[in-house]
């Protein structure tokens, strides 16, 4: 049965996805208002495969403003980032009108209303599969559609999700976003923008390959803060190399460029960590799996680029060693047939350790694997004890947040 909203309610369902980096973010020069260091371009993942799910009722019978997140209790009040967004999309908001045009709400009406907010991840919280992107940039929205706000330039809302969680500016856009850092000291230049959508590069492919589920030790913010005041590396990265490392990677993705596409997001993603561990004390994220998929990974492009062949995918990883696979349609089931070799846990099928829901695979389809080259089973060696990937995502490139539904009681 479907809830029964208290009378003279709203209430908005959005989705919105995860993004993942492929030039990253990583330490701000404004903690208040989340201001980076460097701009950052990332890809935005299918919702078929990973999202967040928020859904908002606003009523003038709730006692006070609440928020569940995966059926826990968030403590939404003494939440800065989270009444950040939320008074700033709140101090924007229009009449509420019905499909009719008649005005329920009136936009002077709105601070007798307060809000119950109830969102979940289908995947790992708070793991290094950018669940704070995704959760912030679905609350944004969905207030946005709440609120019946409209924005009066592109990436004014990014901008406003960006201070929720830095991140999540990037996944208000489907395709490939831009994070502008921006250099005035207000963030007003400081928003998100898209490179190119979702039908851009359509045979672009995504694998996630869950190496920890678990929360990692060092969150992010705590992570780059400390970054930020002890890494030399990461000053001069973000002086030198990133800003014309953003610029080559647009040239790369507008050109569906892939050698150079992937030499530039293994570089970055590898110098980031590098700035991890030239943070004192260092931070690892990065565990034993990761490092394997790594050397998979190079040894399958050298085996390409002997044969006078185009790389055949890139890693990336951020802030944790659950590693994200970039690569062309024409290689995905032949990676995920050896993945599957190498990294199956015993006693599981392919289909219940591998998510694919828009049957981008043989696991997908229900088929048997595709038969890659011989040449990499060398890559496919025993397992070595320690390498655990608990979970695999397929997925595709996809839009930004979606409105799902919109509904309300007044008249009822």
């Amino acid at each position: 049965m479907s809830e029964v909203l208290p009378p003279d309610s709203i209430q908005v369902t959005c989705t919105a996805p995860v993004n993942i980096a492929v030039i990253k973010y990583w330490g701000k020069r404004d903690e208040q208002l989340i201001l980076p260091i460097n701009s950052s371009i990332s890809g935005t993942i299918d919702q078929s495969a990973m999202r967040s799910k928020t859904i908002i009722t606003a009523s003038k019978s709730f006692e006070e403003d609440s928020m569940t997140l995966n059926g826990k209790d968030e403590k939404f009040k003494q939440s800065k980032r989270l009444n950040a967004v939320y008074e700033a999309v709140r101090a924007r908001a229009e009449d509420f009108v019905d499909e009719n045009g008649n005005v329920l709400i009136k936009k002077e009406d709105w601070p007798q209303y307060k809000i119950k907010v109830t969102s979940e991840n289908n995947f790992p919280t708070a793991a290094g599969l950018a669940s704070s992107a995704s959760g912030l940039a679905c609350f944004t929205s969905c207030l946005a559609a709440l609120f019946n706000y409209k924005e009066h330039f592109d990436g004014e809302l990014s901008a406003i999700a960006r201070q929720g969680s830095g991140s999540a500016c990037r996944s208000l856009y489907g395709g490939w976003g831009k994070w502008i850092k921006g250099n005035k000291d207000d963030g007003s230049d400081s928003y998100a923008v898209q490179v190119a959508d979702e039908n851009h590069w359509k045979d672009m492919r995504v694998l996630i390959l869950v190496a920890h589920g678990g929360q990692k030790e060092v969150p992010s913010t705590s992570g780059m803060e400390t970054s930020v005041k002890t890494s030399d590396l990461l000053k001069y990265r973000a002086e030198n190399i990133v800003e014309p490392r953003c610029d080559a990677m647009d040239k790369a993705i507008l050109d569906k460029d892939f050698t150079t596409f992937a030499e530039l997001t293994m570089k970055d993603s590898n110098q980031f960590h590098a700035t991890c561990l030239d943070t004192y004390p260092p931070i690892f994220y990065l565990n034993q799996t990761s490092k394997r998929i790594i050397h998979i990974i190079h040894m399958i492009n050298d085996i390409a680029a002997a044969q006078g062949k185009p790389p055949v995918a890139a890693y990336t990883f951020d802030a944790g060693p659950n590693a994200v696979i970039y690569c062309l349609d024409e290689y995905l089931n032949l990676l995920t047939s050896l993945f599957t070799k190498i990294f199956l846990p015993e006693g599981k099928t392919p289909q219940e350790w591998c998510t694919d829901p828009a049957g981008l695979t043989f696991i997908g389809r229900n088929e048997e694997p595709a038969v890659y080259d011989e040449a990499w089973e060398k890559a496919a060696q025993t397992k070595i004890d320690g390498d655990h990937v608990y979970n695999v995502f397929v997925s595709k490139l996809g839009p930004g947040p979606i409105i799902s539904d919109k509904k309300h009681s007044f008249g009822q």
